[in-house]
């Protein structure tokens, strides 16, 4: 189960969000900054160097370093429609769709909703706000 899925299902009796593991959410332009740390655990989980892993899958941007889009998704979308590295994927990952932006923004929520089917139809902004804050603070 999802650290998203979990998060919802144990802070509340409504569930709002079900992934569905469409893999929607690897597709499009947008791409997922990945820390120092990140990096090294998934080398180290496809069994290379660094910098081999750094050059085959990463992007250096002005500001962070990001997985590469190709063909309009992750370069870890495999062709079975699951990602290739996801015991040890990003924190963004693991944490999408459940952004923070979503707290100040609603307009970001109903642009995040109207995108990922796994959210419940009647879910509404204050139902993301709380499960998302759960998220952040670690609590069930």
């Amino acid at each position: 189960m999802s650290q998203v899925n979990q998060v919802n299902r144990e802070s509340s009796n409504k569930v709002i969000f079900e992934c569905k593991c469409c893999g929607h959410c690897c597709h499009g332009v947008a791409t997922v900054s990945v820390s120092e740390e990140e990096q090294k655990r998934m080398a180290a989980y496809l069994e290379l160097e660094l910098n081999e892993f750094r050059s085959k899958f990463l992007v250096q941007g002005k500001h962070s370093t990001s997985m590469k889009i190709i063909d309009g998704h992750c370069i870890f979308y495999g062709p079975d429609g699951l990602c290739s590295v996801h015991p040890v994927k990003p924190f963004h990952c693991k944490r999408w769709p459940l952004h923070p932006s979503i707290l100040a923004d609603e307009a970001a929520w109903k642009a995040i909703k109207a995108d990922c089917p796994g959210f419940s139809k009647d879910a509404t902004w204050e139902d993301a706000k709380e499960l998302v804050r759960k998220s952040m603070n670690g609590t069930k």
